[in-house]
């Protein structure tokens, strides 16, 4: 039998779950608050909130009616100073428990304009299709309308977008819909879905002229580009891949794009790795000659065909390579005088430990993992380099993740 227990909240998880100190141990509630007493049914180490007895001042009411549902924006609650804070003191607490103590920078907000680019799940619930995103801790579907982190223009074309994937739903499992707002319209990348989807090809290309969007890909093939979807990388304009990455706010992108300009300096010379489609290769050859390393091969392509128009650019060349498999070694790093690397959520450990042994001058670390960063920025500082600056920029509103910035020079 699961009791109810009273418990007092004294701090927040890094997941965002108010804590409470017992002498069984610590208790993880979701949606509670520091300072905050609450009644909760108790499991594991887990409590489900029941009641809040005692209110924290820095509770606010949910912008969002899937608020309690949602499993992506579980900090609604939460003000936005305390919560600015909170995403400042998870950098803290990862680079502390590498024994990394420069103090990091207030938290930049970066959500405005909202989240333009939108990885959904459509599935079935009875005869209902819903397109939209797994509950919190379950495979339970929410339905996306209303959702207030999202692009005005995405919001709302979701109605058009169910009806544009129902035909093609495969008959067991989910399907993705990846949907990115770009200065063309929509660009709408369906994955696993039925593989004879061939057949309803027509029907697809009608529904896409309907909703006026830029371009469908279904399963990896573009079935119809009205005209091709468009991202501006600092005054270059750039075609991604379908359903390739870019970051989820334009906001976001922007100011990350700033941090590490500024963070290069005057570095004439700049290798970006981990680069995707050029998101920070393209604003750097204003002013410096880059070489881009990337393992997707279509990001590459992204990449070499926005290079084919004159840009106004300096030099700008580019490798495809697996940087986890075969890092740039001191010698081929030796060009350059400063090196960007943004890698995925695992980090960039091998490219670490063979930037730790070079004699590149400056390190700008992009990181969407503040644990992985402070376990690179740890074998950065024990070769040599010193620790400048560390910014949190605040892309995925009302959840957990956190961007990082960090600036390192070899002094």
């Amino acid at each position: 039998m699961i009791e109810e227990t009273q418990l007092e909240i004294s701090e927040l998880g890094h997941r965002g779950d108010g804590i409470a100190q017992t002498p069984g141990g610590p208790i993880y509630v979701a949606g509670a608050l520091p300072g905050e007493t609450v009644l909760a049914k108790v499991k594991n180490g887990r409590g489900t909130l029941v009641q809040i007895l005692t209110r924290s001042a820095d509770r606010i009411p949910p912008v969002c009616t899937h608020s309690s549902a949602s499993g992506s924006c579980s900090m609604q609650h939460l003000a936005e100073a305390p919560y600015l804070n909170w995403k400042k003191g998870i950098v803290e607490t990862a680079l502390s428990s590498a024994g990394i103590t420069l103090p990091v920078a207030d938290t930049v907000p970066a959500t405005e304009g909202g989240r333009r680019r939108a990885v959904l799940t459509t599935g079935r619930k009875g005869r209902e299709i819903v397109l939209g995103y797994f509950g919190r801790s379950s495979h339970d579907l929410v339905d996306a309308s209303g959702c207030a982190v999202l692009a005005p223009e995405i919001e709302q074309a979701l109605p058009g977008l169910k009806a544009l994937a129902a035909p093609i739903m495969p008959r067991k499992g989910d399907m993705r819909v990846i949907v990115l707002q770009t200065t063309t319209g929509l660009d709408v990348a369906i994955e696993k879905a039925d593989k004879a989807y061939d057949r309803k090809i027509p029907a697809l290309s009608q529904k896409t002229v309907e909703l006026d969007l830029a371009r469908l890909s279904v399963n990896g093939e573009v079935l119809l580009e009205v005209r091709p979807p468009l991202l501006d990388m600092g005054g270059t304009g750039l075609v991604p891949p379908p359903g390739g990455f870019t970051q989820a706010t334009l906001a976001a992108e922007e100011a990350l794009s700033e941090l590490v300009v500024a963070g290069v300096g005057k570095a004439k010379t700049v290798a970006d790795l981990f680069s995707g489609v050029g998101t920070f290769a393209l604003r750097l050859a204003r002013a410096a000659n880059v070489h881009a390393v990337e393992g997707d091969s279509a990001a590459i392509a992204a990449l070499d065909r926005s290079l084919r128009k004159p840009q106004g650019l300096k030099k700008v060349t580019f490798e495809k390579r697996d940087l986890f498999r075969r890092p740039l070694v001191p010698e081929e790093l030796e060009p350059f005088a400063a090196v960007v690397f943004d890698p995925p959520r695992a980090g960039a450990q091998a490219q670490a430990e063979m930037l730790a042994k070079s004699k590149v001058k400056t390190i700008v670390a992009v990181s969407c993992n503040p644990a992985t960063l402070a376990r690179d920025l740890r074998t950065l500082i024990d070769g040599g380099y010193a620790l400048h600056s560390v910014t949190p920029v605040d892309q995925f509103h009302f959840s957990p993740h956190i961007e990082v910035v960090a600036v390192l020079k070899r002094e």
